[in-house]
């Protein structure tokens, strides 16, 4: 026994953790130069940034730090991009914030392109949540549906309820649905020539300038630039989960891809000297209408929607409407309501699918037959859809708009602080544009 072990003394504890932090140092140099990324920081939270172990080990995704870097991406050999300049880092923060000291909260950090689970009744429906992040989140949802209704080919028909179209859908439709949504909003802010993806890579691309408070993400931008639709939907449609998956920052690189796809010199145009992009206000960071007219129309242009828009969180049942952006008559609209007095022209897209802001809260509208804002015979009576976005929410909520009933003649002879004359917020939406109409929720009830 003494002989063996004069020959092969154990290891002294000094000994082994030098053994072990020399293979630790020679997997960290493996990883770096295929360029992933081991960080400290991710691990000491319970969880690294590509979302190994438990979600925040005992912690909400929301209490993930905004600096927490996202999971990188592995750039192949020769597909180019452009990285972020620090030039560009700091304007683009003037934009957002007139300012380079806030950064994004943990909330937005944590947003990202959600879907329900494949192949159940809400497999079409982002999930919204709550804050600010939420109005990018339905205004996508608006252009998921427009797409899964009228613009995808499909063998199946659409009669009553499309569930062929919504909700037979798996993790590849919900990938495919998502990237032409995001790529037609990309092509309308670039004014039908161009569309900007940007996307996370492993190394830092850009040291900041004195004076611009680092975010850890956005100096590992790196900018990808289409002349073609179509190449960009495939290209956004190959790297789909670094906008779907958890810890990728996605709803941030799409709003950074939707202002570098206007580019920052015509959105500071569209803007003017009013106020920053996003609003800060208690912690919360919301849009502003800015923001919804840049998801919808192409242009960041205040009073774009007819004035009156509500940032999410706010009060009141306001909505409004807006202008068809050139070349993209299929855009979601959004839906006005009292007490905004809105143009009608301003609610009739050429397909049915609107954009709400009810009790300060974004929701989607929206009808299956194509023909329902062209012909005045199908507005008799039809069938309207809407997805609230809300956790609560799990089926799609089916109502029955009829325009030649009169009931509503009787309530007008209410006095005007009857209960009888309030009525719920998204009935009141739909009758700005269909005045006096009946809406029945089909059993469900009015949560809106």
């Amino acid at each position: 026994m003494g002989e063996r072990g004069a020959g092969h003394a154990a290891p002294t504890p000094l000994e082994e953790i030098a053994s072990r932090i020399s293979e630790l140092s020679k997997w960290r140099e493996i990883f770096s130069f295929r360029g992933l990324e081991i960080n400290s920081t991710t691990h000491q939270q319970g969880r690294s940034s590509a979302g190994r172990g438990p979600p925040g080990a005992g912690e909400s995704p929301g209490s993930q730090p905004p600096s927490t870097v996202p999971q990188p991406l592995l750039l192949p050999q020769g597909l180019g991009g452009l990285p972020i300049s620090p030039d560009m880092a700091m304007r683009l923060q003037q934009l957002l914030f007139r300012s380079t000291a806030p950064l994004f909260s943990c909330e937005w950090a944590a947003a990202h392109f959600r879907f329900h689970p494949p192949h159940s009744h809400l497999a079409y429906a982002l999930q919204a949540g709550k804050g600010g992040t939420r109005a990018i989140l339905v205004a996508v949802q608006a252009h998921i549906i427009t797409y899964l209704l009228f613009t995808r080919e499909t063998e199946f028909t659409v009669s009553g309820f499309p569930r062929h179209r919504l909700c037979r859908l798996g993790c590849w439709e919900q990938g495919q649905a998502l990237a032409t949504a995001l790529a037609e909003t990309l092509w309308a802010a670039g004014g039908g020539g161009r569309a900007v993806v940007c996307l996370i890579t492993a190394p830092i691309t850009t040291m900041p300038r004195e004076g611009y408070r680092a975010s850890s993400f956005t100096e590992r931008i790196q900018m990808f630039e289409f002349s073609e639709k179509a190449a960009a939907q495939e290209f956004i449609s190959d790297h789909i989960n670094c906008f779907k998956g958890e810890g990728s920052h996605g709803v941030i690189l799409f709003l950074y891809s939707l202002l570098f796809s206007r580019t920052l010199e015509r959105v500071q145009e569209d803007l003017g000297d009013t106020a920053p992009l996003l609003n800060i206000s208690s912690g919360n960071i919301t849009c502003t209408e800015a923001v919804l007219s840049l998801l919808l129309t192409g242009r960041a242009s205040p009073g774009q929607l007819g004035g009156g828009w509500e940032p999410e969180q706010g009060a009141g049942d306001g909505a409004q409407g807006q202008p068809t952006a050139s070349g993209t008559p299929a855009q979601p609209r959004l839906l006005a309501s009292v007490p905004c007095q809105v143009s009608p022209a301003l609610r009739t897209p050429r397909l049915p699918v609107w954009l709400c802001s009810l009790s300060g809260r974004h929701s989607v509208l929206f009808g299956t037959d194509s023909r329902l804002l062209s012909d005045w015979k199908a507005e008799r009576t039809f069938h309207l859809y809407f997805y609230s976005g809300q956790q609560e929410q799990t089926q799609t909520a089916h109502l029955t708009i009829d325009t030649h009933s009169h009931h509503w003649e009787e309530a007008q002879r209410e006095g005007p602080c009857s209960p009888g004359r309030r009525r719920p917020a998204l009935e009141m939406a739909i009758r700005t544009k269909w005045a006096g109409a009946t809406v029945s929720w089909n059993g469900t009830d009015p949560f809106f």
